[in-house]
């Protein structure tokens, strides 16, 4: 079994690279399907989509020879080509290792960020759903996802913005001075849009937010914000201070056009969402400041992860690779059980029994599983073969010199492991 993942993020990809592989929640779900069941030797999928990253993981039967990027390129229907020098891929342990990085967001464009790791849960979650996701996958994110939670609940990664809907508020202050008493339109209510409209609010701004549908009792609006519906976004828009756009539409949702016919343009136009909301030439509109996830300037982190982090994270690589070298033993302790049942049933006392065989086979599972459970940090597929080996060996051994008329001392157990 191995694991390996190809992913292009904001270090190698600009947005314009980004958004065409960037997917919503339906097209994770019929992308990892399509991989698993096309894909000889691929055993699990799972597919992480955000603003910030792509990322696509694998685990794949011994001799697999993939490249995760391409896989997934071939599974869009795109050419590899545009994006080879923007995919990183990673094997084994740097594979599960990064993936536990992303989880803390020690990976993220604004250092420490509180929406990846609802986002990992979701990606394996998403896989999950569509039966894509094989154990070695589903413990692996289940490891990555606990040490996300506990870096955020016990290492102090940063004193700024942790999420970029908050970062955008910092941006709107440094551009306009105090956000108290202006005017911002919110473009969609999902969980970005929400929490962007709720920062405005609490920065003194009255804020509208749209809706393209309500729900009475199921829809969520922010607290102390105005509705619009959708539609009416542009009438909405004139005269605001500030728009924000923050969608899963695959078209813009602001253009240029629209934006220009307006008589009192927005002084600043934030796009949250990837691929983008908001045509680029936006930004090229008299009087209007475009900004988007690329162009907030986060400040980026170029320091060593706190050695508290590092602990953490080798608690859960540690914790996975036990598990997974456990897994891999399985099979070898099915064999040892097997030796020793069948080695056991060859002494005399118990031959003579007829009623002892399957209490035999019984005490022997529970007592190699004790055993081999308790020594799972150490033992190893190879160790337990060579055990299995020479107790077949002792009991052929055995079987002989009984069919030859000898019967020599038992040797005990132990003396033959």
């Amino acid at each position: 079994m191995v694991i390996m993942m190809s992913g292009l993020d904001y270090n190698l990809a600009p947005i314009e690279l980004r958004e065409q592989l960037s997917f919503t929640r339906v097209q994770v779900g019929a992308l990892v399907e399509r991989i698993r069941r096309e894909r000889p030797g691929v055993l699990g999928c799972v597919l992480l989509s955000t603003c910030n990253r792509t990322e696509l993981y694998l685990s794949c039967g011994k001799g697999a020879e993939l490249q995760p990027g391409e896989v997934l390129c071939a599974a869009v229907g795109v050419p590899y080509a545009p994006f080879a020098r923007a995919f990183v891929t990673r094997r084994g342990s740097d594979a599960a290792r990064h993936l536990m990085e992303v989880s803390g967001g020690l990976q993220s464009q604004i250092w420490g960020e509180d929406q990846i790791l609802s986002q990992v849960k979701g990606a394996i979650a998403i896989a999950r759903e569509e039966g894509c996701a094989d154990p070695v996958l589903e413990t692996l994110f289940r490891n990555a996802v606990a040490a996300g939670k506990e870096i955020k609940t016990k290492v102090r990664l940063t004193g700024v913005a942790t999420s970029a809907a908050a970062r955008a508020v910092e941006v709107l202050e440094d551009r306009l001075g105090s956000l108290a008493g202006r005017r911002a339109l919110v473009i969609g209510n999902g969980e970005m849009g929400r929490l962007s409209a709720s920062l405005l609010r609490e920065a003194g701004c009255t804020v509208t937010v749209t809706l393209r549908s309500y729900r009475h009792g199921e829809t969520v609006v922010p607290a102390g914000c105005g509705v619009v519906p959708y539609d009416d976004r542009f009438a909405a828009m004139e005269g605001v201070d500030i728009v924000l756009s923050a969608t899963t539409s695959p078209h813009y949702t602001v253009t240029a056009e629209q934006v220009r016919r307006l008589d009192r343009r927005p002084a600043c136009v934030v796009d949250l969402a990837m691929p983008r909301d908001v045509d680029a030439a936006v930004g090229e509109l008299p009087g209007v400041r475009l900004y988007n996830v690329d162009t907030l300037g986060a400040e980026r982190h170029h320091g060593e992860i706190p050695a508290e982090a590092t602990d953490i994270l080798d608690d859960y690589m540690g914790r996975f690779y036990e598990w997974n070298n456990y897994r891999k033993c399985l099979p070898a302790i099915e064999d040892l059980k097997a030796a020793i049942t069948e080695r056991v049933l060859t002494y005399p006392e118990v031959e003579e029994d007829l009623d002892a065989g399957e209490l035999v086979e019984l005490a022997v599972g529970r007592a190699v599983d004790l055993l081999t459970g308790g020594l799972k940090e150490h033992i190893t597929p190879e160790e337990l073969e060579r055990c299995v080996g020479k107790i077949r060996v002792h009991t052929a051994v055995k079987g002989r010199e009984r069919e030859g008329g000898h019967d020599r001392k038992r040797i005990p157990f132990p003396a033959i492991c």
